[in-house]
């Protein structure tokens, strides 16, 4: 059929540049082969829980495998550095703390990477807080008795990796509330739980998913939690701001996010396919019952946390004077 007008004619080849656009395109025959869902930490870890709750849906959702991944090191840097430089076709993912990952620019002086230029949120997926616990014979039940304990005796706080966000909640967590810690490294956050659970480090702070198993099993006592209020789970523990840590509140944000420049549509496509699984009712009653709630977020949501929580924790780091070649 010819054109009778050339504003037709116009209108008709813009149409067919946009339903023929090479991204669209993409996005249409994408995914064609095998996804790599890099979790940056041990097996065990909150980030990891995470992945292996939404993994086989996914693999269902593409009719293609997602294959997950622990690459640790350089608390998280290394498997996010490795996604960040991954092609931007969408067949890479990083499933990690969006907190920590903000937080590592601050702490890192010689970063290889910018994650806040390299990286592209995708979603939100999941919120737990970080608990507060100790090993059983602590002689302290409340806040106010672990810090007034901490002054008279050397408590070793476990840190799950220096510069973590679990390490930064201890620090301002001492800030507030003048307790003093003697700090231990660690390379995750399940050698932390071990030794702590084991006696040979007294205090910890981790995300709830790695962490409550062991409280519920009497092997840690839970002293409080970081939440702005408090769990449904666990409505009779108060949060640490109730026990004089005011405006205290920090934990551990899942999300994933792919290399910056993926096409629109695919980081569309991911999102809608990562909210479905994480809000299916089979994972949503899973993480529940295991202390996480789920919180989703658009793309452009994501990366707004993503900078807010960057620009949070920038003023801790340099308060604690915290970093790190």
């Amino acid at each position: 059929m010819l054109c009778r007008s050339r504003f037709l004619c116009s209108a008709l080849a813009l149409a067919a540049s946009s339903l023929f656009s090479p991204q669209l395109l993409a996005a249409e025959a994408w995914p064609s082969k095998p996804i790599r869902l890099v979790v940056p930490y041990p097996p065990g870890g909150s980030s990891d829980i995470i992945a292996r709750a939404i993994g086989q849906q996914l693999s269902q959702e593409f009719k293609q495998p997602v294959v997950i991944e622990n690459k640790p090191g350089a608390n998280g840097n290394l498997g996010a550095e490795f996604v960040a430089r991954a092609p931007a076709d969408g067949y890479t993912w990083l499933l990690c703390d969006l907190g920590a990952l903000a937080i590592s620019p601050s702490v890192y002086t010689k970063l290889s990477f910018d994650p806040s230029k390299a990286l592209r949120g995708a979603a939100m997926l999941a919120y737990s807080p970080h608990m507060l616990v100790v090993h059983p014979s602590v002689k302290a039940n409340n806040l106010k008795e672990l810090v007034e304990l901490s002054k008279k005796q050397d408590l070793n706080f476990a840190v799950t990796a220096t510069g973590s966000a679990p390490h930064l909640a201890g620090v301002e967590l001492a800030r507030l509330t003048g307790a003093k810690w003697v700090y231990v490294p660690y390379k995750g956050g399940v050698q932390s739980v071990q030794d702590t659970v084991a006696g040979q480090t007294q205090v910890l702070m981790n995300g709830m998913l790695a962490t409550y198993p062991h409280v519920q099993s009497g092997k840690l006592k839970l002293l409080g939690i970081s939440k702005s209020s408090r769990m449904p789970l666990i409505s009779d523990v108060p949060t640490l701001a109730e026990q004089g840590a005011q405006g205290f509140d920090s934990g551990t944000w899942q999300g994933v996010v792919l290399p910056a420049k993926t096409p629109e549509a695919v980081i569309q496509r991911v999102n809608q396919a990562l909210l479905a699984s994480i809000r299916s009712p089979e994972v949503r009653s899973r993480l529940t019952a295991q202390g996480a709630e789920v919180v989703t977020m658009t793309p452009t949501e994501t990366d707004k946390f993503f900078n807010a929580e960057r620009a949070r924790w920038r003023s801790v780091v340099q308060t604690a004077n915290l970093q790190l070649d």
